[in-house]
């Protein structure tokens, strides 16, 4: 979306993605992804399905430049939120949480070294 709204640099990306997410969710990108539990994963990959929709929403209204998506990014951050509130409320239970709708990785398996034959 936003390279398409004269955002060219990767930090206004980073920058943009702080805003909403901190906006919605109360907490930063670099946070949620320590509740779950990630290291280099990609936090979208491992949100739930209402975190995923409040991050769309979040991210729904339309500017171009970056001091206007800043700013659009805070009104609909903050819609995002009342939203997340809401839910909350009504279900009892936090939207942002430790579950992960990926599983953990398996480990990767290690090849067995060969001894030494003896052979020459």
């Amino acid at each position: 979306y936003w390279k398409n709204h004269d955002i060219k640099e990767k930090d206004e990306y980073a920058i943009l993605t702080n805003i909403v997410h901190r906006e919605w969710s109360g907490v930063s990108v670099k946070q949620h992804k320590q509740i779950k539990g990630l290291k280099t994963q990609n936090l979208r990959d491992h949100m739930s399905e209402a975190e995923l929709i409040l991050t769309a929403l979040a991210e729904s209204v339309q500017a171009t430049g970056m001091p206007e998506n800043i700013e659009a990014g805070k009104e609909s951050g903050a819609i995002s939120r009342k939203a997340r509130l809401e839910l909350e409320q009504k279900t009892g239970r936090g939207i942002v949480t430790d579950e992960n709708f990926l599983p953990p990785a398996p480990p990767k398996r290690q090849l067995k070294k060969r001894a030494d034959s003896g052979e020459s």
